[in-house]
């Protein structure tokens, strides 16, 4: 991912925002009442406001700093989501088995984290491109592989890789758990900031809009 900055936003102020996963959808309204809908989005796309968690100068520095070293809108940093950061529920221990990202056939080496949301009706598959470093767990077949050893992943895509003598064999299920963090940017080029009315409690707006792997 060019113009990415491999470096998390504070967390105490991240924590405290607000925001979630946004879609794009055309609905067309016919006269007899009925309604054609169509995904124009394959994708989730998630946006966030990170005013929420400033509640002092010295977290509005911070951020302030943060900013500008990220030039505004030109370079992507990770983001820790407390809804949504990791393979299990949250408060949940992860566990090797957690999602599924692939099938073996004897010769495929590389497998892409993923998270898929539901499974009844039209389960939802979220490619994980920032995972946190050190915390992934694959197992091939119910059987947990050692890191290092077995497989690597890079913590800048989320590729899992298998080292010789360790490709999954044909029909084992690979699975995987592990923490994330989402690729975002700062949705604005200006922070704009009244020392006066934060003061009296306002909260200053710091949109951020996820950059899509």
């Amino acid at each position: 991912m060019t113009s990415f900055h491999e470096i998390l936003f504070p967390l105490d102020v991240a924590l405290k925002s607000a925001g979630g996963p946004e879609r794009r959808t055309d609905i067309v309204n016919f006269g007899s009442g009925r309604e054609a809908r169509n995904a124009r989005w394959a994708q989730s796309r998630r946006r966030y406001d990170a005013g929420y968690g400033v509640k002092t100068l010295d977290a509005l520095q911070a951020v302030v700093t943060f900013f500008e070293e990220r030039r505004g809108r030109l370079y992507g940093f990770r983001w820790r989501d407390r809804l949504d950061c990791c393979s299990a529920m949250t408060g949940i221990a992860i566990s090797p088995l957690d999602q599924v990202i692939g099938i073996g056939d004897g010769t495929t080496a590389a497998f892409q984290l993923i998270k898929t949301y539901g499974g009844a009706f039209a389960p939802y598959a979220r490619a994980i491109a920032k995972p946190v470093a050190g915390s992934v767990r694959i197992a091939v077949a119910d059987g947990e592989a050692a890191s290092g050893s077995a497989f690597t992943c890079d913590a800048t895509t989320g590729l899992v890789t298998f080292l010789a003598g360790h490709i999954p064999p044909a029909g084992a299920a690979v699975t995987a758990g592990f923490n994330f963090d989402v690729p975002v940017r700062f949705d604005t080029d200006y922070l704009e900031v009244d020392l006066a009315t934060f003061a009296a409690g306002a909260i200053p707006k710091i949109p951020l809009v996820e950059i899509r792997p």
